[in-house]
């Protein structure tokens, strides 16, 4: 038997009495991600990376069903650019790292390392567009960014670098560039609530807490777990600012000067800490099958009497099943008992375990298991490809189901502070009337040690009766979502 500092340990905490630390040990324990020398900067593994390229892949034939095409941009951004947009510099300076040095020489100008890219994409579109038979113009790409977070980092959540995907977009007409606004968060919507079985909450971000430089925000938002909300995707209207502050214009039909409309649009990284926390139990990750790196593991269950016929024919089941196009691993490690094997597993978030043993084999049958559930049902081999076919897609839809019923309880309309005051110590989901007043803004994060607005919902915008503000009593403007958030 393997030595104990050898083996994956399990969780030693639950995660209702310590989130925080459950977190902490299943993206370790779990091979999910490692520390390094550099507070907020992690190693991505090949298990967690996996998931991400899973969302890559669905949000990247999307976009391109758009129109969007995929380029690369460099990580650096000379000074310059990066303060031609006033109110975009302000916004992002307390999170800028620079490169002031080249081996031993000293540069003649600042270097920012990407926090964003909206600058000095925008310098090169200045030299790409001068018709309106040169637009629209959408441009995305994959890559990471930097900001130097002075906050606690949390992997995935909050980290000084982190991947993920931003769109820039560029129109002639304002009406083509927020229809896409509104195109791109539905996009986002369908990544977390089809791909992660995560509900979110679409709507528009409120004044203070817009983008930098944007006309308006977006944002699909939503509660985990912890208590603590998520900012999940953004999708921004930046309106003609950027375009005239870099020069970007085109002669229209009539061969008129025309200032073009422009989007940015982008999620990260950020999604798996989400996934993580929305679904993880007290054995470890669970993982929705749509993003799932491993679907099934093959387990034999061997004794000395029965055990090459028992691992005859696991890898049998295992060979027919890839075949099928089944994402499965068979285990045959023979230094580790089936139980901890089972363990092992179900801290790793393989959807479905599917065990043989000695008494299968004569009944030409395997037991499958759920990850989420642990629903155990005796499967014949003839039908085990179908069966798992099923229950992967159950399983995708059950997860949401549970995630959006968590949602949903965890959600308080508050009708006054008292209320407010409440739920906020409850760690809940607060739908409230507010004057969008920044000043209101200021005081609720004081009063609350950190909550604020995460959007105005669309649809409870849609039919609210405005009255007063339950902060400050004010005319209310909308109906906004409150939470402490990460």
């Amino acid at each position: 038997m393997p030595k104990k500092d050898d083996v994956t340990q399990g969780i030693t905490v639950k995660k209702a009495d310590d989130c925080s630390e459950w977190y902490t040990q299943v993206i370790q324990k779990a091979e999910l991600a490692e520390y390094t020398d550099v507070s907020g900067c992690m190693i991505f593994r090949p298990r967690v990376f996996a998931i991400w390229e899973k969302l890559q892949a669905f949000f990247d034939a999307e976009i391109k069903k758009l129109g969007v095409k995929n380029a690369y941009f460099p990580i650096f951004i000379p000074e310059h650019l990066l303060i031609k947009e006033k109110e975009h510099v302000e916004g992002f300076a307390p999170e800028v790292a620079w490169v002031t040095q080249g081996g031993n020489s000293p540069l003649n100008e600042r270097l920012a390392i990407r926090p964003t890219s909206e600058t000095i994409m925008y310098d090169a579109y200045a030299k790409w567009i001068r018709s309106y038979r040169d637009l629209p113009l959408k441009i995305n790409q994959w890559v990471n960014a930097v900001r130097w977070e002075f906050k606690h980092p949390v992997p995935f959540l909050r980290g000084r670098e982190f991947l993920w995907q931003e769109g820039h977009t560029v129109f002639a007409k304002k009406a083509d560039a927020e229809k896409e606004v509104l195109d791109i968060l539905e996009l986002y919507r369908r990544v977390f609530e089809e791909c992660l079985a995560l509900p979110v909450i679409k709507g528009k971000k409120s004044e203070n807490e817009k983008f930098a430089g944007a006309d308006y925000s977006t944002s699909v938002e939503t509660l985990t777990p912890s208590g603590k909300a998520v900012q999940a995707a953004t999708s921004h209207h930046l309106g003609q600012r950027f375009a005239k502050s870099f020069g970007i214009e085109f002669l229209d039909e009539n061969s008129q000067k025309s200032i073009p409309y422009q989007n940015s649009w982008g999620f990260s990284t950020r999604s798996i800490g989400a996934m993580i926390l929305f679904h993880g139990d007290d054995k470890g990750i669970v993982i929705p099958p749509k993003v799932a790196p491993l679907h099934a593991v093959v387990i034999p269950i061997v004794f000395d009497k029965d055990k090459e016929l028992v691992l005859k024919e696991a890898k049998k089941i295992a060979d027919s099943l890839k075949k099928a196009g089944v994402s499965v691993e068979l285990d045959d490690r023979d230094s580790y008992t089936a139980g901890w094997k089972f363990n092992e597993w179900e801290l790793k978030g393989v959807c479905l375990r599917i065990e043989v043993g000695p008494k299968d084999v004569e009944k030409k049958q395997a037991v499958v298991v759920r990850r989420d559930t642990g629903k155990k049902e005796f499967v014949k081999i003839t039908d085990l490809a179908k069966h798992i076919e099923s229950e992967l897609e159950a399983m995708q839809t059950d997860m949401f189901t549970k995630a959006k019923k968590f949602l949903t309880e965890n959600t308080v309309h508050a009708k006054s502070w008292s209320e407010f005051e409440k739920a906020i110590k409850a760690k809940k989901l607060i739908v409230m009337l507010w004057c969008c007043i920044e000043k209101c803004a200021q005081d609720i994060k004081e009063k609350t040690e950190g909550a604020k607005c995460l959007n105005l919902p669309f649809e409870e915008n849609k039919t609210a009766t405005k009255d007063k503000c339950v902060h400050c009593g004010k005319p209310a403007s909308a109906v906004a979502l409150f939470a402490k958030s990460y």
